[in-house]
């Protein structure tokens, strides 16, 4: 799919304090503007007035008030109907900072003309930092890109019209923070002056998590609180912690229920001095500051029991690619889609949720053993195969039955999700080598099948091999990888069959038995192993149904192998033993005497 992008250009900037007169028309019926929220501001103020149409009998002001922007989630817009009167005021708390915002007035009535007056007013607040000097904090990216602007207040004073709250009085505590990025999606933010944050009913204390690098969407935000109940003299009272990005929440209240801004939604974390602790997780943040800030309060802060809450928090916060690193029953993976990376945990044996700690459709411990088991013990059925090979002289094809046994084995035994689990070596190598070992199998008893001269059949081997281990390597469950050498193997037997027939004038094999008594039972148990395996296995079935193909794909190479070649000394050999020679007692052929 193709998107068109449409970027407004010359779009007139809100100063603070500074009214700016503009019209709407039939033919442009929105005027856009934008205005950029400084750093620690606490409240956005923008009014329009002078609402004047060419209208007469429109009595108040038929435009409409869009604040933030139109594109998802919706919670990032504020729309205002300015229909009530010819002044339209709107105050917003906590805008984001360090960014700009747009705003658009749109005309209700696509035939009027409508002038107005807009005005924007920005009202921002001194941070204190909390227990260091200001010297140390210049030191540090925290705070780099914003020094430059500040005065000695700390606040930023470049834009005419901004109101200084409280005279200069601070209105939260800023704890520096260190970022230390150790991995893709993983990031531990380290607190300057230790773990322990002191909170305050007075002015809430503020934690500043840097999550705008790009690359921090992809995992996960783990927030980890404990209340110091020593700490926490009054009974009554309660800690309140709210993650927000954008800007902090400044105004937490004990009846309040969350911590949403007019712009953004925020996660609420309550404490008290009976749960004195809380955890809070969210998967795949947004790419912006995050803030995390905490202030104490009482149910009655007018009360003189009540007093000056103080209260000591341990904070620990970071950036983990999975939760909990997925548990016992799940593994963490890094994914890639659209260009971008994010971690997701791949739960297994049932297992669901963001960490893989949902039970609900979980198998139980006996099911993994069962699983396992019958996956790993239905491989023994190659024992038959392996037997019949050595008893017939087919070394090479019994070399191969043992190979893929024993990897079929292990692979299925390294391979189960859950706990019931062995792995003798790398996985990736137990799969290469049951892979490798099944499509061989298949390949040497279609070539054994075809009674070729030795020289032709050990030289098809060695190449098929070559060929087969590159194949597997490029795509191991690539379709081709086990149909290309099948169709091979088959049409060199088929040759073979057709060839011997034509020469000796007779069906070959020339006997009805061999027909019957084996390489139909073959067939049939080959057809059936590849219906399960093509058309009934599933996910939820898979240990029964693969073994059941484990089971017929051994039983058919059974049925398949040719009779051997007739060896006169057969397993018996000659030897010296102190100066005799050791003979096996084998009958020749009669001889006719001649007289």
């Amino acid at each position: 799919p193709q998107m068109y992008v449409r970027r407004l250009v010359n779009v007139p900037i809100l100063q603070p304090r500074t009214p700016l007169r503009q019209k709407v028309s039939p033919t442009d019926m929105t005027a856009h503007f934008k205005i950029f929220i400084p750093e620690y501001t606490m409240q956005l103020v923008i009014q329009l007035r002078n609402c004047t149409s060419n209208n007469p009998a429109e009595k108040g002001c038929p435009l409409n008030l869009l604040i933030g922007s139109e594109s998802l989630p919706v919670s990032h817009l504020v729309t205002i109907n300015c229909n009530e009167s010819k002044i339209c005021t709107q105050v917003l708390n906590s805008p984001p900072w360090m960014k700009r915002i747009q705003v658009a007035v749109k005309s209700r009535n696509a035939n009027e003309i409508t002038s107005f007056e807009i005005e924007s007013s920005l009202t921002v607040c001194t941070p204190a930092p909390a227990g260091i000097s200001r010297t140390m904090l210049n030191n540090f990216t925290l705070l780099a890109n914003i020094t430059q602007f500040l005065n000695g207040k700390g606040v930023s004073m470049k834009e005419h019209g901004i109101n200084l709250l409280n005279n200069g009085k601070s209105c939260f505590r800023n704890h520096p923070i260190i970022r230390d990025a150790m991995d893709i999606a993983s990031v531990r933010f380290l607190l300057l002056l230790g773990p322990n944050v002191t909170v305050t009913s007075e002015s809430p204390a503020v934690l500043i998590l840097n999550l705008n690098t790009g690359r921090d969407n992809g995992g996960s935000i783990i927030v980890d609180l404990a209340l110091n109940k020593s700490f926490l003299p009054n009974k009554n009272a309660t800690v309140f912690a709210c993650l927000s990005a954008g800007s902090p929440a400044m105004s937490l209240n004990i009846t309040s229920m969350t911590c949403h801004s007019d712009f953004s939604l925020g996660y609420l974390i309550k404490m008290n001095s009976t749960v004195r602790r809380a955890a809070l997780r969210v998967p795949y943040p947004e790419t912006d500051r995050w803030f995390l800030t905490l202030q104490a309060r009482c149910p009655n802060p007018e009360s003189d029991t009540c007093g000056k809450v103080t209260s000591l928090v341990t904070v620990s916060t970071v950036l983990s690619p999975c939760i909990g690193d997925c548990g016992t029953y799940g593994e963490c993976r890094l994914l890639r889609a659209q260009g971008y990376l994010y971690a997701a945990c791949s739960c297994k044996a049932g297992w669901d949720g963001w960490s893989c700690t949902d039970d609900t459709n979980a198998q139980s411990y006996k099911i993994q053993l069962l699983a396992t088991l019958l996956l790993t013990l239905s491989n023994l059925m190659f024992l038959p195969p392996i037997a019949i090979a050595i008893h017939r002289y087919y070394f090479v094809e019994a070399s191969v039955y043992i190979f893929n046994m024993f990897f079929s084995t292990f692979y299925h035994a390294c391979d189960q999700p859950g706990i019931a689990v062995m792995c003798i070596m790398d996985y990736d190598t137990l799969q290469y080598c049951d892979f490798l070992g099944s499509v061989l199998s298949v390949w040497v008893t279609i070539l054994c099948m075809a009674k070729l001269k030795p020289i032709f059949k050990y030289t098809l081997f060695v190449l098929g091999s070559l060929f087969i281990a590159m194949s597997v390597q490029l795509d191991r469950r690539g379709l081709w990888n086990l149909l290309a050498p099948c169709l091979i193997a088959l049409s060199i037997m088929g040759t073979a069959w057709v060839y011997r027939s034509v020469k000796r004038r007779h069906c070959y094999p020339p006997t009805w038995k061999r027909w019957v008594f084996f390489i139909l039972p073959g067939v049939i148990a080959a057809l059936v192993a590849i219906i399960v395996y093509a058309l009934l296995e599933t996910k939820e079935n898979y240990f029964y149904t693969h073994s059941i193909w484990h089971i017929l794909v051994a039983g058919s190479v059974v049925f398949f192998l040719p009779p051997g070649e007739k060896h006169v000394n057969g397993w018996i050999w000659t030897q010296k033993f102190c100066g005799y020679q050791l003979c096996s007692d084998v009958k020749g052929e009669d001889v006719h005497i001649i007289n």
